[in-house]
């Protein structure tokens, strides 16, 4: 049965506080991963204990990591995350951005020694609230995916978002990867037992498989955006490669190509990056925001090829998620609450779920 969004995020915040995580980080961390499933970003929220959990019981994240800032400029930062979860850090360098912005009119951050931050769309949002353009992307812990016309896994999911503050109050707010498919959607196949729609996975020879396991298991591969040579997935793999030089190289954290990536005790020393713009450097705010609502407008009111299928533009899709489990609940499938119930028993955290 759906859960009430506060219940959902005390559940997440339970079980990181029985794991020995610090107020000071689990707030963040639950709010960041509730907020996900909230949006309908099911690859991104509860859905991640399982994983964190196996994390830390092998010792490859620190629960009570606090980011630092070791580099800056009034218009950058290099931030070290401290070996923990991502989404400290990369809200504290999100919000570092920020605030450099306001003075500076344009500020970039970057982290290195981090892990999975959960939704990227989360702190491009950050930037939009304040009214400015955000961009953000992360490097990935899993090596998951092979370059068009490759047969070994070198890349990530490698995400990227973008998001601009409208006047209508609806940020635009594009959160992709740069595969064809999260890594996370496959992910909750195979906790449920259900076949990947074809395209999204290759075996190791290169084949289409509908198995989800195929790329996590058995060797073979996820696409990038695109699907095949074919499908132009060259382009897919441009800018997986165009986050991991502005992630990793810029920050300093070790190459997702690199043999160490995942050999390293401490953990996969994820990089990030995040930039901020004021439209004010170029014009009056009020009117780019005018600009950017009366934009997304008119693409909303292009003729659909369904009547039942309006055209919408990045960020409804999630706005209606929020509007419907804020109202209804949110729900998990019962693979994945099998996971996280035993998870909350063997961590002796409280059962707010049912």
């Amino acid at each position: 049965m759906p859960a009430p969004y506060d219940t959902h995020r005390a559940q997440i915040k339970a079980i990181l506080l029985a794991w020995g995580m610090p107020e000071r980080n689990a707030e963040p961390t639950s709010e960041t991963m509730a907020w996900a499933d909230l949006h309908g970003v099911d690859s991104h929220g509860i859905s991640l204990l399982p994983g964190y959990d196996r994390q830390r019981r092998n010792g490859r994240i620190k629960l009570d990591a606090t980011p630092t800032i070791v580099r800056q400029t009034a218009v950058s930062a290099l931030v070290d995350g401290g070996g923990g979860l991502g989404h400290v850090p990369a809200r504290f360098a999100m919000q570092t951005a920020i605030d450099k912005t306001k003075s500076a009119g344009l500020a970039a951050a970057v982290v290195r020694n981090s892990a999975h931050f959960g939704a990227t769309g989360f702190y491009t949002l950050m930037a939009a609230q304040a009214g400015f353009v955000g961009m953000a992307c992360t490097s990935a812990g899993g090596i998951q995916v092979a370059p068009t016309f490759g047969k070994q896994a070198r890349l990530g999911t490698d995400p990227w978002s973008f998001a601009a503050p409208s006047a209508d109050g609806r940020p635009f707010l594009l959160d992709m990867a740069t595969t064809t498919v999260a890594a996370g959607k496959l992910r909750n196949k195979q906790n449920e037992g259900l076949p990947a729609p074809p395209g999204w996975v290759l075996t190791k020879d290169g084949q289409s498989s509908t198995d989800p396991a195929e790329a996590r298991e058995k060797g073979g591969f996820m696409t990038s955006l695109g699907g095949s040579p074919e499908g132009s997935s060259y382009k897919g793999y441009g800018l997986a490669a165009m986050v991991n030089i502005l992630a990793s190289c810029l920050s300093g954290a070790t190459l997702i190509t690199d043999p160490m990536h995942l050999k390293k005790p401490q953990g996969p020393d994820i990089g990030h990056f995040f930039l901020a713009i004021d439209p004010a450097m170029f014009r009056d705010p009020a009117e780019f925001q005018s600009d950017v609502a009366q934009f997304c407008g008119d693409l909303r009111a292009t003729t659909p090829i369904d009547p039942a299928q309006p055209v919408m533009v990045a960020g409804d899709p999630q706005r209606n998620f929020a509007a419907v489990r804020m109202r209804d609940g949110i729900p998990v499938l019962p693979g994945l609450l099998a996971q996280v119930r035993q998870i909350a028993q063997a961590s002796a955290a409280p059962w707010l779920l049912d």
